[in-house]
């Protein structure tokens, strides 16, 4: 990170959904510390002071005009900042500038991106850059992907612990959840497979479990991709829509720990769905279900669930962990908000005051924040963002 910066983080984006509740959040959590300097970035300055004052953000925030189209009011933005937050996407369609005007000047990067291939090309472009500058830069900084990110690494860490050794398998699974998948996600989704049609080289990058582990291919994976009986928790399984996502980066977490879980680590995630006939017939509905999130119902990006909504939303993840000789071990993450929205905005909020208070020596590059921050993540997610990590019996 830059040593002398006006701000500490800017929150770009600020005047959408989840920018909203990303600001919202830290003038809410961190209104008594003076240490924190924090601003506002959005394309309209008219729209950035009324979200300001209809959110309840002091009034002398500063707010700072920039639009991705426009690459020299990036970098007048990020000039000033030690850190930007964006929840501006498709990233696909309007985060490359940013993320190669931060990795070119040192500054620090977090998004929520779920872009396996824009990902895949910002690593390859720009980890040199960042390593040079100093830059830290963070995809996937909410619920694609940390709290599974997180979980595994948990899981293995009691591996450890109570086996000796890390497990060569590890299960992901949605117990609980209520809530929605953001607009801005549903977008992305769209623009991966629009640029698809026109880049089929694509494709093979969404279907390759390693495609964010440039130079190394590990062992085959569960393909996830239908209803099945999981004989370890004697419950049936659907597929789970963020898996494609998820497992990615959680792979990438396990390179940039430098093998920790072994090259020969399978993972893979599923929700259950129930025992029975009556789990199998569940599982088939979910999976129907899920096929049909791209309809009419979903979230348009700037969209998103009431305040109520977000609030008695939640979500349960269990990580079963298994050794080649059969033992077991189990770990278990649960947030307080729903997925999309609510705990997405604190956690990536939580990822940049981590890196820039609790994490300052984490090395300059192309980073998954789990595998960056670790144990100094859990526990500020822990004690500030609602999130609760356990050991299972």
């Amino acid at each position: 990170m830059k040593s002398s910066s006006k701000f500490d983080i800017v929150v770009y984006g600020a005047t959408g959904f989840t920018g909203q509740l990303v600001a919202e959040y830290l003038a809410a959590h961190y209104k008594n510390d003076a240490q924190l300097k924090w601003a506002m970035a959005g394309r309209s300055l008219d729209k950035l002071k009324s979200v300001r004052d209809s959110i309840g953000v002091p009034a002398d925030t500063p707010l700072i005009v920039a639009d991705a189209t426009d690459p020299a009011s990036l970098k007048a933005m990020i000039d000033q900042t030690g850190s930007v937050v964006t929840t501006v996407g498709p990233y696909l369609l309007y985060g490359n500038e940013l993320v190669a005007a931060c990795a070119a000047s040192g500054t620090d990067y977090f998004d929520l991106c779920g872009e396996v291939p824009w990902m895949r090309r910002m690593i390859e472009a720009h980890q040199a850059a960042a390593a040079q500058s100093g830059a830290r830069i963070m995809f996937s900084c909410g619920y694609d992907s940390l709290p599974f990110e997180l979980g595994v690494f948990l899981c293995q860490e009691t591996a450890r612990k109570t086996l000796g050794a890390p497990v060569a398998r590890v299960k992901g699974r949605v117990r609980a959840m209520k809530g929605t998948f953001s607009g801005g996600t549903a977008a992305s989704g769209k623009a991966i497979f629009e640029a698809a049609a026109k880049d089929p080289s694509l494709l093979t990058l969404v279907r390759d479990p390693f495609a964010l582990t440039p130079g190394f291919t590990g062992p085959k994976q569960p393909p996830g991709n239908r209803p099945v009986f999981d004989d370890d928790l004697q419950t049936w399984l659907t597929p789970f829509f963020m898996a494609n996502i998820n497992t990615r980066n959680i792979h990438r977490s396990n390179a940039l720990l430098g093998f920790a879980y072994g090259r020969d680590f399978v993972y893979d995630e599923m929700q259950i769905a129930g025992p029975g006939e009556e789990g199998e017939a569940r599982a088939k509905r979910i999976m129907a279900a899920n096929n049909n999130l791209a309809g009419a119902a979903v979230p348009k990006p700037g969209e998103g669930p009431s305040k109520e909504e977000r609030e008695s939303g939640y979500y349960d993840l269990l990580f079963v962990g298994i050794a080649g000789d059969g033992r077991q071990v189990r770990a278990s993450v649960k947030g307080d908000r729903d997925p999309g929205y609510g705990s997405t905005s604190k956690m990536i909020a939580e990822c940049a005051i981590c890196l820039l208070r609790d994490a300052p020596d984490v090395p300059a590059g192309v980073w998954t924040p789990g595998a960056a921050m670790q144990h100094r993540l859990i526990k500020r997610l822990v004690d500030h963002a609602g999130l609760k990590f356990q050991v299972e019996a």
